[in-house]
């Protein structure tokens, strides 16, 4: 019987699309159960949104290129970029936003370039950071986590279920309630705020209830809840662990070295870890396996370089988490740090002494 062997290289797994983005979509439970027990109902809310916007656009430019919908939609590609969307943006944002973040996501940003494979910047962040760009008071307008300490020490309150979903679709708050009484900075604004008047990272913390152990209160948990999923999908082989390890390499390397230089002007490098974005990014964002490096050198060098953008943007930018922005910086090098990175084809420095 005559034997057909394909050509190499050759493996005994197949990673289908569809498995790997079910094994992402599960690792983002933990992080999600945390993010709705801490801001509440209005996260899942955005992810139920983002997820049915997502899978029109992705049909509807399926259709318009002349190609099958449903097999392109059932790799659950345009689901991953929903979730980690919603992930980034404020429970409360008004729908209309979360879909114009999703349309410029899916239609622009993935479909324009070929559809998932060829786009070469990660959709999520791109759709987020249009967002940021051109409504950044909606975009940076969070909750407070339900914490009752922090809660009671700002005269805050939170929303039931029915009082967000009335809020993200019509506007519309309880009878009684301002904006000044539902939301409060993030830790990151907050910190880089109070930095910015002059204050001194000990007075931050003394005069403020925002700061849990290393982060801020509820953020920390959630960059656990997130750190849980990540070592699920390192376990599963899903991602490697050179990109997130570079990245949050990159960020405690940058930090520590100014935290040591002046302690009172530069937080604690643990506070870089949990009180923003970064562990959901380096895990679940920037190893995109489209957009990121495909080389484990250039994974080591893109990972890092985006670990200590995050620090410079968040130190000395405009905005005080960074991620996004620092993930769409190297999406751009990508190409030029994997034609750098590539291995040394065998044999080839024999051959170069034997012409010289």
């Amino acid at each position: 019987m005559a034997t057909t062997f394909i050509s190499s290289p050759h493996s005994a797994r197949v990673n289908q699309v569809d498995q790997v983005m079910l094994q992402v979509c599960l690792a983002l439970v933990p992080g999600t159960l945390v993010l709705v027990w801490f801001f509440g109902w209005g996260v899942l809310i955005n992810m139920v949104l983002a997820t049915v916007f997502a899978v029109l656009a992705e049909a509807l430019a399926l259709k318009l290129r002349g190609r099958a919908a449903l097999p392109a939609i059932k790799d659950y590609s345009a689901v991953v970029t929903a979730l980690l969307f919603a992930l980034t943006i404020p429970p409360t944002l008004p729908w209309w936003m979360t879909l114009l973040g999703i349309l410029f996501a899916i239609l622009i940003v993935k479909q324009l370039y070929g559809g998932i494979g060829y786009n070469p910047f990660n959709p999520a962040m791109a759709g987020y950071v249009f967002l940021l760009i051109s409504y950044p008071v909606a975009t940076t307008s969070w909750l407070p986590p339900d914490v009752s300490v922090l809660l009671e020490a700002r005269d805050l309150t939170t929303l039931s279920l029915f009082d967000t979903e009335r809020l993200i679709f019509t506007g519309a708050l309880p009878e009684g309630l301002t904006w000044d009484a539902i939301s409060a900075a993030t830790p990151l604004d907050e910190m880089r705020t109070l930095l910015d008047q002059g204050q001194r990272i000990d007075e931050i913390r003394a005069g403020s209830p925002l700061w849990g152990l290393f982060g801020g209160r509820g953020w920390e948990w959630v960059g656990v809840g997130f750190l849980l999923g990540g070592l699920y999908l390192l376990w599963q082989r899903v991602i490697s662990w050179h990109i997130p390890v570079a990245v949050l390499g990159g960020l405690l390397s940058a930090s520590t070295a100014f935290w040591l230089l002046d302690p009172q002007l530069y937080p604690f490098p643990g506070f870089h870890l949990f009180s923003g974005g970064i562990i959901l990014g380096a895990f679940f964002i920037a190893t995109d396996p489209v957009s990121a490096c495909t080389t484990r050198r250039g994974q080591l060098i893109y990972g890092a370089a985006i670990g200590v953008t995050v620090f410079v943007i968040r130190t000395w930018g405009g905005y005080p988490d960074a991620v996004a922005f620092a993930v769409l910086l190297m999406n751009i090098a990508v190409p030029m740090i994997d034609h750098y990175s590539q291995p040394r084809v065998f044999g080839q420095r024999r051959r170069a002494r034997k012409k010289a």
